[in-house]
């Protein structure tokens, strides 16, 4: 009797911590960005929040820290309902007007997509929670100056292509539009305004356009890649491992720990230092398996990796060790209970 009392109040002091655990690790509301030509925020994340290699995304993790690539998908205003620039000032189009993503607006040697002079081209973007409405596609002008932050009159007053409710097909939603005629450096914009609610989306794209209807020489580092509803690819499928599971291992372990041990607190105390060693690896397996990890050593070429949802490195390494302290918790809580009160000296 009295040993399932104590085994209830191991179970209460872990499951507390792991419920909290279990509302911190879900991901934030995930959206998406254009993939290809691909945006300034997802060239940054491609090549390492905790180590980018170009200047500019250097500089963006300098003035920003590395939570805006992670979160690299929700570059977004949540009550803009078309009022796009009445709400965005000029200078910060391509962080839609929020601190958190200042670094996108700094002029630089961004990532750039060769497209070809009106031509035609796939665009690709990559989506983690699909919405109703519409993408509306964006050009600058001729004269704009990317040695200064983008302004509003710098893109055409029109949409050279809009998608409307389009379908997303593995992570993607993908249109062929028919290219302004374009020469040279330029940049485009693109305004996902859901239809479902008044929050809109925005994205800042580098492309180079090259002669007219020719495919171009070569094609961009990074161009092309998918960002699945699941979280798969590298670094990402440590997030499928959830709070759960880890909780129920820990549960486990620490109801062992006190079934099995019969000689009073020494051996609890023992349960509790194998269950902080289980949980040491597990959170040093997160810290292997986070996205910052797996893409700081993505070299220039092709990107073959998927991009994982928001914070999940983050969130994997808070769970880990709240998981950590509420098994270790429990088996010392646990060995304090079956050594009970001393008896009387005969």
């Amino acid at each position: 009797m009295r040993f399932g009392r104590v085994l209830r109040s191991a179970a209460v002091l872990t499951a507390a911590p792991v419920a909290i655990a279990g509302l911190a690790a879900a991901p934030a509301g995930a959206h998406g960005t254009l993939g290809s030509p691909i945006s300034r925020i997802a060239a940054c994340f491609e090549e390492g929040p905790e180590n980018p290699r170009s200047e500019v995304c250097r500089r963006l993790v300098a003035e920003n820290g590395t939570q805006p690539l992670y979160d690299w998908n929700e570059v977004n205003i949540a009550n803009a309902a078309g009022r796009h620039q009445e709400i965005i000032p000029d200078g910060e189009l391509c962080s839609a007007g929020r601190d958190k993503y200042s670094g996108l607006n700094n002029p630089g040697e961004w990532r750039s997509t060769e497209m070809p002079s009106g031509g035609e081209f796939t665009f690709e973007y990559s989506v983690t929670a699909p919405h109703r409405g519409a993408i509306e596609y964006y050009v600058t002008t001729d004269d704009w100056d990317p040695a200064t932050p983008l302004t509003w009159a710098e893109l055409e007053p029109e949409p050279f292509a809009v998608h409307q409710d389009p379908v997303a097909e593995n992570g993607t939603y993908s249109i062929t539009a028919d290219l302004p005629r374009k020469s040279g450096q330029h940049l485009i914009y693109t305004i996902w305004q859901r239809s479902d609610s008044p929050e809109a989306f925005y994205t800042c794209s580098d492309v180079t356009f090259g002669a007219d209807g020719a495919a171009p020489a070569t094609e961009a580092a990074g161009d092309g890649f998918e960002a699945p509803a699941s979280e798969e690819g590298h670094g990402a499928d440590h997030a499928d491992h959830t709070v759960e599971d880890a909780a129920e291992d820990a549960a486990d372990e620490t109801g062992s720990a006190g079934a099995e041990t019969g000689t009073g607190a020494e051996e609890g105390t023992d349960g509790a230092e194998t269950d902080t060693a289980v949980g040491a690896d597990t959170a040093e397996e997160e810290l292997d398996a986070s996205p910052a990890a797996a893409h700081s050593d993505h070299g220039g070429g092709q990107a073959e990796a998927a991009l994982p949802r928001t914070g999940s490195a983050v969130t994997g390494l808070f769970a880990a060790a709240i998981v950590l302290m509420a098994s270790g918790a429990g088996a010392i809580h646990l060995a304090r209970r079956r050594r009970g009160p001393a008896g009387p000296t005969v």
